[in-house]
């Protein structure tokens, strides 16, 4: 069975690199831009694992992460967050909402990775 996973992310630099990454590791990667529809389009995707940036046109992250939170069938959803603001507030308000992971960037390679499979060994094992 493939490990799918959505990446939200709205700069193309940086979603076409992570999607590289992982496409790799043999990770089917869908990529999304937009966050008005983002709850919708993780409901209907079917994947293992979100990557989801905090600052997206239409709905930020941290709304996004809420929503997903208060839906039943999003509700354990590993979600690792990305966001250019590395404050503790952000963090803080990440974890309060239910983030899986957060990760600041810029980041390496192996960060997103390590953080990747982390994740989806915990959920495995749920």
């Amino acid at each position: 069975m493939s490990r799918r996973v959505l990446l939200i992310e709205d700069e193309p630099n940086i979603a076409e690199a992570i999607r590289f990454l992982l496409t790799r590791e043999g990770w089917q990667v869908e990529t999304h831009a937009d966050g008005a529809d983002a709850v919708e389009r993780i409901a209907s995707a079917a994947v293992d694992l979100v990557i989801l940036d905090v600052m997206l046109p239409g709905k930020s992250g941290m709304d996004i992460l809420r929503e997903l939170r208060d839906r039943e069938d999003t509700q354990t959803l590993p979600v690792l967050m990305l966001t250019a603001r590395g404050q503790s507030r952000d963090r803080d308000m990440a974890e309060k909402a239910g983030v899986s992971r957060f990760m600041t960037k810029p980041f390496s390679n192996i960060e997103v990775l390590t953080a990747v499979r982390d994740l989806y060994a915990q959920a495995s094992q749920t």
